[in-house]
């Protein structure tokens, strides 16, 4: 297969529908950890119960069933909803039809996550705003049973298979127990470059704000182990394929090249989903076999894969700005917020998006953080600890961070919806140099039972 051809692929996949013209629109997906508070694991049983009496309620349709015909997804016709199960039955999903406001997304996240806690109440567990799930240590922490998760958990568990090439952490089922909050916006062609570049630079200040998932017994001293996850697992081998970019775009070229040196670790045929070792897209699509592996129902068994073009369906990469097919850029670097705060992410990326040319120009003259040589990458892996790095002047990039959040608030107002509320508690934390996961070890360190700290991060309001 030629090159160019491949290329032209790519370019279709991913290039072509930034050009599309389209009214600009607001994905929302929200990741929650089930709770168990009898301190027990997760009954897969109260959860069906709850995904049928969900989607009775609203009116969902069945999109996805399991291996044993349990509905690990569902959507709503007509305002495309969608209520799923992120790799495990531990981790709840609402993803929510594109919407030109965010006060449309809130008021039906409000609603759905008032009923589902009312279910869940009865068997005395709850949904919390928490990017790791407090209570793993009580959970099967094990795939949906399908070939998809099932595939994955696979190529996570595999990493022995690549020993002194990274140094890999301890938790390759992470997937079960780490929950998101994601939002997708709607690029055009001509700012896609600006786009990537501006907004990655300001990982590191989301790192302040944003950080809520802890793992005290792996590291006491991080605040956002998310990062981790991905670039220390099967995900990571590829850098590429994770994390930040690294690079400076100036064309939407530059992007489509970048794109074509990412990997792909798996593919579909028929009702088999094999896994397969890493291999750069382009090299993939140029061989004329691979060997990969299977589930056939009890163990795995070789299969000898010939690649086609098609396969291109299957690249994933899981970049902090990741592009989709969809013409939208998707944020993905930050973990779940206190429920009543769920919102937050959306509306900052939003806002500053409304706003990259004057971020761009606060960036560029910024000296508190920025232009003192690190690397925005350097940068992100140094706040998303407990201890800030001696050279930072704790005043000025809080200052700098607050600046940020205006301009967000002033993007927000510009479209005069009343979405800049969704920001406030944004300067709570900034007025307390502080963020979810601070603030939980913190009170844990004072005596404060998890407990407490679950249903703190669960209220709704």
């Amino acid at each position: 297969m030629e090159k160019e051809q491949i290329l032209q692929e790519l370019y279709k996949k991913y290039i072509a529908p930034t050009c599309r013209m389209r009214e600009h629109l607001i994905g929302v997906e929200i990741e929650l950890p089930i709770v168990n508070l009898n301190k027990a694991a997760v009954d897969f049983s109260v959860v069906h119960s709850l995904t049928a009496e969900f989607c009775e309620k609203y009116g969902f349709s069945v999109t996805g069933v399991d291996d044993d015909g349990h509905t690990n997804a569902a959507q709503n016709p007509e305002n495309r909803d969608i209520l799923s199960y992120d790799c495990s039955y531990n981790n709840l999903e609402l993803s929510f039809g594109a919407e030109r406001s965010l006060n449309e997304i809130h008021g039906r996240f409000v609603e759905y996550y008032t009923f589902i806690e009312k279910v869940l109440a009865r068997s005395n567990y709850t949904l919390t705003g928490m990017g790791v799930n407090p209570y793993r240590q009580y959970n099967r922490n094990v795939p949906i049973p399908n070939g998809r998760y099932r595939m994955l958990f696979h190529h996570l568990h595999s990493y022995d298979n690549y020993s002194g090439q990274l140094d890999f952490h301890p938790y390759p089922a992470f997937g079960t127990f780490a929950s998101a909050s994601q939002v997708q916006l709607d690029v055009d062609y001509d700012r896609l470059p600006q786009t990537l570049n501006i907004m990655e630079q300001l990982e590191p200040l989301k790192a302040l704000l944003f950080s809520n998932s802890v793992l005290p017994e792996y590291d006491p001293d991080l605040l956002c182990c998310r990062d981790l996850f991905w670039e220390k697992s099967t995900h990571g081998l590829n850098p590429r394929n994770i994390g930040m970019y690294g690079v400076e775009f100036q064309s939407a070229d530059d992007v489509l090249d970048y794109i074509a040196d990412t990997s792909i670790y798996c593919v579909e045929r028929g009702d088999k989903y094999i896994n397969f070792a890493p291999i750069g897209i382009i090299d993939y699509l140029q061989s004329d076999a691979v060997e990969g592996e299977y589930f056939d129902g009890a163990g795995y068994r070789t299969i000898t894969v010939h690649p086609v073009l098609e396969d291109i369906a299957y690249l994933r990469t899981f970049k902090f700005e990741d592009l989709t097919f969809r013409g939208t850029v998707e944020f993905r670097s930050a973990c779940n917020q206190p429920i009543g705060e769920a919102l937050t992410i959306a509306a900052f990326h939003l806002g500053l998006v409304e706003r990259l040319d004057a971020l761009q120009t606060l960036l560029e003259a910024d000296k508190s953080l920025y232009h003192r040589g690190c690397s925005p990458a350097e940068l992100r892996n140094l706040l998303v600890k407990r201890s800030l790095p001696a050279f930072v002047d704790e005043d000025a990039v809080y200052g700098l961070l607050e600046k940020v959040v205006d301009l967000a608030r002033e993007g927000l107002e510009a479209r005069a919806l009343g979405e800049e509320r969704f920001l406030e508690p944004l300067y709570g934390r900034i007025r307390g140099r502080t963020n979810p996961a601070r603030t939980m070890l913190t009170a844990l360190e004072n005596g404060a039972p998890i407990e407490e700290l679950i249903t703190r991060y669960a209220k709704i309001s």
